[in-house]
């Protein structure tokens, strides 16, 4: 089930609820992802990927923030935004 793999507290409807989005998804983890905001790009190990669309949320391995970012044809993510906990990113969305 797809939310296993949310934080704890959260369910993909909560995420829904939250993000005003009832379209949104979890995404496999296993992908490439960049912070773009940085010179030279970080690459970041995505542990949770949340797809809005052409936007996405990632929260990577051992890093307490999470990212927004642009979600690719190719499942690629540049993230160029961060936040310290999941409801403000979803709020930003």
């Amino acid at each position: 089930m797809a939310d296993a793999q949310l934080p704890p507290g959260w369910t993909l409807q909560r995420i829904r609820d939250v993000s005003g989005d009832q379209g949104a998804i979890v995404l496999d983890s296993n992908r490439a992802a960049k912070w773009v905001a940085s010179d030279p790009h970080e690459v970041l190990h995505p542990e949770i990927v949340l797809g809005f669309h052409s936007l996405c949320i990632v929260k990577p391995v051992d890093d307490d923030d999470w990212y927004m970012g642009s979600l690719y044809d190719d499942g690629s993510i540049d993230c160029w935004t961060a936040y310290d906990d999941l409801y403000e990113a979803l709020r930003g969305l």
